[in-house]
This record gives C-alpha cells, sequence and structure tokens, in this order.
C-alpha cells in the first residue's frame, strides 16, 4: 500500500481529490493549512497530519495548491521527500516555469482533467450535471513524466485515475505539450472567446431581446456549432454561415492570433499566471 501525502487537500482540487481517494486503497496523509479548508476536512471526517511526520514516509506526494503558491509550497516539502519517491503537480504552469526544487532522486509527474466533454451522454441527470468531473461523470486526462522512467509514469497513471474518475482515458503526452492545452488553448483561446460569447447575451439583451429567449437560442446554436466543427454531426455550415464567418474573422481576430501557441509566447503566459 503506497502512503500519499496530498498536500492541499481541502482545495478546490484537493477536495475533490480527497473525496475520491477515500475510495482507493492507498494510504492518505491529508495536509491542509488554509482555515476554512481546515474546518471543510474536519466536517467531512478527514484527520489531518503534518508535513513533518508525512512527507518523509511518502511514496507520493500531491500538489493540490494554486500555482501562484506552488513555488513557496514545494520549498518547503520537496526537500523533506524520501529519496524514489514521486512529485505530482496538478498543473504544467508552475513546473515549466521552474517552480518546483529539482532532485535527481524523485520522479516528477504532471497530471490535469480534460473535464467532461460537451458530447458526453450520461446515463443519470445527476451525471450528466457534473461539467467539472471527478466525481460523476466520465472524463479523460492528459499527463506527463517532467523526470523519470516509464514504471514511474504507470505510477503516476494509476493515481491519476483514481483522482480523477471516472477516466476513460489517460493520454501521456509531455509537459511542454500540456502547457500548449492549458494555458494556451483552453485558458488564453477557449476561455476568453467564450467569455465575450457571454459578454455577448448582455449586449443582445440590452437591444430588447429578451434574455431567456436569447440565453436558450444561444446556448442551441453552441451546441450545433461544435458538432460540426469537431465532426460530431454529419452536416456543415449553411453558405450564408460561411459567408457571416469569414466577413468576421478579420474583424473580431489579429491576423497573427496564432502565435499564442508558440512556446515563446506560451512561458509568457505561464510567467503572467504564476508571478
Amino acid at each position: 500500500m503506497k502512503i500519499v501525502s496530498l498536500v492541499g487537500a481541502g482545495g478546490k482540487m484537493g477536495f475533490r481529490c480527497t473525496v475520491n481517494l477515500k475510495q482507493s486503497e492507498y494510504d492518505v496523509r491529508h495536509l491542509e493549512v488554509n482555515p476554512e479548508a481546515v474546518k471543510k476536512l474536519e466536517e467531512s471526517g478527514v484527520k489531518l497530519s503534518t508535513k513533518e511526520e508525512a512527507i518523509p514516509v511518502s511514496d507520493i506526494v500531491i500538489l493540490a495548491v494554486p500555482d501562484i503558491a506552488l513555488r513557496k509550497v514545494s520549498a518547503s516539502i520537496v526537500p523533506q521527500m524520501k529519496p524514489g519517491s514521486m512529485v505530482v503537480a496538478l498543473d504544467p504552469a508552475a513546473p515549466l516555469a521552474g517552480h518546483l526544487p529539482h532532485r535527481d532522486d524523485l520522479a516528477y509527474y504532471v497530471t490535469h482533467p480534460s473535464h467532461p466533454s460537451v458530447f458526453n451522454w450520461e446515463e443519470t441527470e445527476e451525471a450528466s450535471r457534473d461539467c467539472y468531473g471527478g466525481v460523476l461523470a466520465k472524463q479523460t486526462s492528459v499527463s506527463a513524466i517532467m523526470h523519470g522512467t516509464d514504471e514511474d509514469y504507470e505510477i503516476g497513471d494509476a493515481l491519476t485515475k483514481m483522482i480523477f474518475a471516472p477516466v476513460t482515458k489517460n493520454h501521456r503526452i509531455t509537459v511542454e505539450q500540456m502547457a500548449i492545452l492549458e494555458p494556451a488553448f483552453s485558458e488564453t483561446l477557449c476561455s476568453t472567446c467564450i467569455n465575450k460569447v457571454r459578454e455577448a447575451l448582455d449586449v443582445v439583451v440590452s437591444k430588447g431581446v429578451p434574455r431567456e429567449a436569447a440565453r436558450d437560442f444561444i446556448l442551441g446554436h453552441i451546441n450545433i456549432h461544435i458538432g460540426v466543427l469537431f465532426d460530431e454531426i454529419p452536416i456543415k455550415f449553411s453558405d450564408a454561415a460561411i459567408k457571416a464567418m469569414n466577413r468576421a474573422e478579420p474583424i473580431l481576430f489579429k491576423e497573427d492570433w496564432r502565435k499564442i501557441f508558440e512556446m515563446d509566447d506560451v512561458m509568457e503566459q505561464i510567467r503572467a499566471i504564476t508571478e
């Protein structure tokens, strides 16, 4: 039975890991310092440990802390880890920014959930409402070994499938590729564009369109748009829609928007969210 220390066990991502690890065969030690998160853990029946008693005996240490705090937290955790154990980060940003102290005698594994697809078909209403994942809805994940062996990856893979369960597939990629996916693809591009769509709802309402009608209309159209563009349905955009898109693209996007996927720019994005 592997000993796992979960640092930040009561946080947004950490508590989800806490809940899933309760169903596992891992021997879990929970670490948390935020008073509200500590209260949440205690109310759920979780016994807390100190880093002095937990870290030196752990086979795996999960750093479920915000990117901006990872440098400070890991500086006090990594030196206490035993040789041959594994550091697990739940996002690629801070590791790529160099915020994890490096030791040759440790394995470094990075993993992140894809979150449930908009095209998931869940059997229950409750599962279909699990947009974040890690509770009931199926999702995939992406993972990488930043330093270590294939055997280390297998250890991390088993952990990923437990903390983000139910996981249908864990894609093995590099840490750099993971950073292209997040922040560049999912946050810098997609979150920004979708946020503008949400802001546009208020603009449309300000023009006199009833909010409920506008919301229902655009969410239904988004479903079709994604279905067409990601080859989920066997239809194409109408000629009129294509003309509207061609007219709009140079108005809405700069010609060099693709530069956000170049590693120099990705690293700038990472520095912006970790410092």
